[in-house]
């Protein structure tokens, strides 16, 4: 099964997230698929938090894969707000 899911980046206590599309029975921040975003919760104020290829979700989507529920989460959230 493929999911949409956040794989891990960035130093110890620097998190950074890729938003990616991967095979469900790989390793989180193991091979992947597709990058479709990133999340970037530390971010200093004024740059980009948030990023995702709303056509290629929408595109995996509709090929069958699942989003995590935190995935699905950050994707509701900032969906709603313009970027910056």
């Amino acid at each position: 099964m493929v999911v949409i899911r956040l794989a891990r980046g960035g130093a110890k206590k620097r998190p950074f997230f890729n938003l990616v599309v991967a095979d469900s029975k790989r390793a989180r921040d193991g091979r992947f698929i597709e990058r479709i975003g990133f999340y970037n919760p530390k971010a200093p104020e004024g740059q980009e938090t948030f990023r995702c290829q709303a056509e290629r979700l929408t595109y995996w989507q509709g090929k069958g894969a699942q989003i995590s529920d935190t995935a699905a989460r950050l994707v509701k959230q900032y969906a709603a707000k313009p970027t910056a």
